[in-house]
């Protein structure tokens, strides 16, 4: 807001002139008599007359938008976490119970109702006590400290500090003619209402929490409305000196400052003597319900908190740079809707804590992620570590479901078998059947094989491979659905050595897998990618098989839906962005032998009640395990392995049990199983469609 300046202000009749040097020359003697400054201040001041000073001094008050933090919401209402560099909750003067208006009119400006911006009997008042040697006294109204307040927002938003701009002592009597002249412009522009919800808002009650609706949930975790007698004078007592009148750090002297404002509500007849005598006798009872800053102090779901955070940071939407956006966010009141489902978050992290408990001993990670196919929207995201920079067992900020440009581990993960579905998609492209059998007792490729690489020189060089299958007996000519649902090594490169890597590649680009390390497309120097051999993220592989889920049809994965500020404002976020990549078909006959996989496959994967399909994944020696599935309203990656060493998880203690083989079944496999068991029936779960005849 801006204060005009008035006529009255401006007068420059002697009447108006005098009147107004009546007033400064009453306050500059209280200032000089030691309320404030020393008395050489006023020489300080330079030549003018007190009316010069003051006709001097400006008399528009400009405002900032208060700060107000921001929050993230889960698609059902949730509150995620909030972002604040003041914790403010701004309301209305009818959502502030009366008990805490009559508390602060009566301990900091008993005739705030009868002075117009200046207290000229509160300045004398003061000025007597003074120089009588009494206490020391100060002579501001509650539109003077309101006035102070907005100047010290307008200061912090300008870089100053905070503390700078709040020590009494560093002001002179020009600031505080200032003050006085801004004030009363303020009681010119506003009503006694609007200035006291102004100040009610704004004030400074402890550390981080700023306006009466924060403070009450703080300290008694009740809206301001609520608040009642003894807990509105306890409020009304901390903001004279908010860090040592604080109920938590300075019990007793909260409580006798409590009493004494009770004192003044009952010399001024806000309440009767025996509701004093009740508030004086009560405890503080507080019931402390801080609420912390950022995705270290979310409520649930810190690493999706982490990834929405890094969108907006990245995003130009935000801001020209990466200070503008932070600033934003900590200031601007955002209030960001985003794609989660609290129920399946909280039935992931349930069941990934359930398999591999936070802090276990065997310090393996677990992760888990859902997206929505057909939207890319992601509906949860858990993994088994406490968000948080401080170092112990269980503690990590890095994101393990996600790329390292969006707060993931440096590399990613190896996805072992998991990625074999995309090459017998290429097979079906390329005009072939699931039916088909193919000569999978080749398990070594010597250098300069002739593989078909279409994007590559014709001088291309491919170097040995060889590798095994995970059990024995698998090194012969099967079909290639039985290859898929087995995940058979051997059936994969030898679909291999019938394509074009290239095309296979293209499979893996058109459903947006990718290297976790750098976001570029697999590499083709070498055919293992078939088989597992780069790295990728479990978010980039749940949104990879949404493809086959949602009849071949691509959405690059989303979370947020709607972003809007404190005065409506709305910001632009990505729409959905999806693409028919493959044919329905193809996508419905892919879904076969990872159906197959979850009815048949022994181990801890079992049928969930819904048509579902999944594909295993393992590292040679199981270091990383995977399972990926989906039905056709929720595509899920569930990851168990190593994150902070390349080691085996066989023979290691995990949740107290020591296993000598761990594949993507075991661990994985059943945390994804009993989670889909759980939540599939909350989304869609049809049927994958016709398998055409040719691909059968």
């Amino acid at each position: 807001m801006r204060i005009h300046k008035t006529p009255l202000l401006d007068s420059s009749t002697k009447l108006g002139k005098l009147a107004l040097f009546f007033g400064v020359s009453v306050l500059c003697g209280v200032l000089a008599a030691g309320l404030l400054v020393p008395s050489v201040a006023v020489a300080a001041a330079g030549a003018n007359t007190s009316v010069d000073i003051f006709d001097q001094l400006p008399s528009d008050l400009e405002t900032n938008p208060m700060d107000e933090p921001s929050t993230i919401y889960s698609a059902d209402g949730e509150l995620i976490a909030t972002f604040y560099a003041e914790n403010r909750v701004p309301v209305t003067l009818d959502e502030v119970s009366q008990h805490m208006q009559d508390a602060i009119i009566s301990i900091e400006d008993t005739r705030y109702y009868e002075h117009n911006g200046v207290d000229l009997q509160g300045i004398m008042r003061a000025a007597a006590s003074n120089l009588a040697g009494g206490s020391l006294q100060g002579a501001s109204t509650l539109t003077m400290q309101y006035v102070n307040n907005v100047l010290i927002d307008n200061g912090v938003e300008a870089g100053k500090s905070a503390d700078e701009l709040t020590i009494s002592g560093t002001k002179n009597i020009t600031d505080k003619l200032r003050e006085a002249k801004l004030a009363i412009a303020v009681e010119r522009e506003y009503s006694k209402e609007e200035i006291l919800q102004g100040y009610l808002n704004i004030v400074l009650f402890s550390g981080q929490t700023y306006g009466v609706e924060a403070a009450a949930q703080t300290y008694f975790g009740i809206p301001a409305t609520e608040l009642n007698i003894a807990q509105s004078a306890m409020l009304a007592g901390m903001v004279q000196s908010p860090n040592y009148f604080n109920p938590v750090t300075n019990p007793e002297a909260t409580k006798e400052r409590r009493d004494t404002v009770l004192g003044a509500m009952l010399r001024n007849g806000k309440i009767t003597q025996n509701e004093y005598d009740d508030a004086v006798a009560s405890d503080l009872e507080i019931d402390l319900q801080p609420v912390h800053s950022g995705c270290v102090g979310a409520e649930f779901a810190a690493y999706f908190c982490n990834y929405v955070e890094n969108l907006v940071m990245q995003s130009d939407a935000f801001g020209e740079d990466a200070a503008e956006r932070a600033k934003l966010l900590v200031r601007g009141g955002l209030k960001i809707q985003t794609t989660l489902d609290s129920r399946l978050q909280e039935e992931a992290q349930e069941q990934i804590e359930e398999q591999v408990p936070v802090g276990d001993t065997s310090g393996a990670g677990s992760a888990m992620i859902s997206v929505e196919p057909g939207t890319g929207k992601i509906l949860a995201m858990a993994q088994n570590t406490n968000y948080t920079p401080e170092a112990g067992e269980g503690n990590t900020e890095l994101n393990f479901n996600v790329d390292p440009g969006m707060g993931g581990t440096p590399y990613g993960f190896q996805p072992g078998s998991t990625v074999k579905p995309f090459t017998t998609v290429a097979w079906l492209e390329a005009g072939n059947a699931l039916s088909d059998v193919v000569d999978a007792s080749r398990t070594y490729y010597p250098g300069g094989y002739n593989w078909t690489a279409s994007c590559l020189p014709d001088t291309a060089y491919f170097s040995e491979w060889d590798f095994k299958n995970a059990l024995p007996g698998y090194a012969r000519p099967m079909t290639v659905s039985e290859g898929l649902t087995s995940s058979v090594n051997s059936a994969t490169a030898a679909q291999a050595a019938m394509l074009d890597l290239c095309e296979i590649r293209d499979v893996y680009n058109r459903l947006g897998v990718h290297r976790a390390v750098d976001g570029e497309p697999m590499v083709v120097n070498n055919p293992s990618f078939v088989i597992g051999g780069q790295e990728v993220s479990p978010l980039t592989m749940a949104a990879a098989f949404a493809t086959f889920a949602s009849g071949g049809e691509y959405c690059e994965p989303i979370a947020l839906t709607e972003v809007t500020d404190s005065e409506g404002k709305s910001y632009e976020i990505p729409e959905p962005a999806c693409e028919q990549v493959l044919e329905p078909g193809v996508a419905a006959a892919i879904s076969k032998p990872l159906q197959d996989l979850v009815q048949e496959m022994p181990g801890k994967i079992t049928p969930i009640g819904v048509p579902a399909a999944a594909k295993t994944g393992t590292t040679d020696l199981s270091e990383q395990t995977w399972t990926v599935g989906y039905t056709e309203g929720i595509s899920t990656a569930s990851w168990v392995g190593n994150w902070t060493s390349y080691s085996s998880l066989n023979y290691v203690p995990i949740n107290g049990v020591v296993r000598d083989y761990v594949d993507g079944s075991t661990i994985a496999g059943a945390q994804w199983t009993e989670y889909m068991r759980e939540v599939a029936p909350l989304y869609e779960t049809g049927d994958f469609g016709e398998i055409p005849f040719s691909m059968r």
